[in-house]
């Protein structure tokens, strides 16, 4: 399967954002000596998978192949209490935006204040064509320190720097 997304830094928070559904998601991504593992262990709400990711074409992100492994809870419970993997806790809000889905992500734990916007689209014209909502401060896609496989086992103070440079500020959801 190939996926098409395009991933935002957020800007503020939306009014009702708190009232959407969301998902508990935990993320082992795996070898721990990995600098940027592609193999992920994943809990989202009551479904748990193994998954790989990999971009398609060097130097765009937005572009990934992603092969993915349903599992039981038994099976998840198992593999991540053995595996010595990065983890990453999350909470992800799926918040209604002109019929389109945004995803935000809002980051527990050590990466609190942290939140990231992901839209997936069907063909790469819809990627291509579309239009930054005012909620999103920047186009993070192609940046290297907000991926899934490096953000994982870092603190908010690990990445301080690389957001400073997109002036970006603590976001709390109360």
């Amino acid at each position: 399967m190939i996926e098409l997304e395009l991933t935002y830094l957020a800007k503020f928070l939306p009014e009702g954002l708190k009232d959407c559904k969301y998902k508990e998601i935990i993320d082992v991504y795996l070898p721990k000596s990995s600098e940027h593992p592609k193999l992920r262990l994943r809990k989202s709400g009551n479904n748990y998978e193994l998954c790989k990711k990999q971009v398609v074409k060097a130097g765009d992100a937005s572009e990934q192949t992603e092969e993915t492994i349903v599992l039981t809870v038994e099976e998840f419970n198992g593999l991540s209490s053995q595996l010595d993997g990065k983890r990453v806790h999350k909470l992800r809000y799926y918040y209604d935006h002109k019929g389109r889905t945004a995803e935000f992500d809002v980051f527990q734990g050590e990466l609190l204040g942290v939140v990231v916007i992901d839209f997936e689209f069907e063909t790469k014209e819809e990627k291509d064509n579309f239009e930054m909502p005012n909620f999103c401060m920047v186009d993070v896609t192609q940046e290297l320190f907000i991926a899934g496989g490096m953000i994982c086992g870092r603190t908010y103070s690990d990445i301080e720097e690389d957001l400073a440079r997109f002036n970006y500020q603590k976001l709390f959801l109360d």
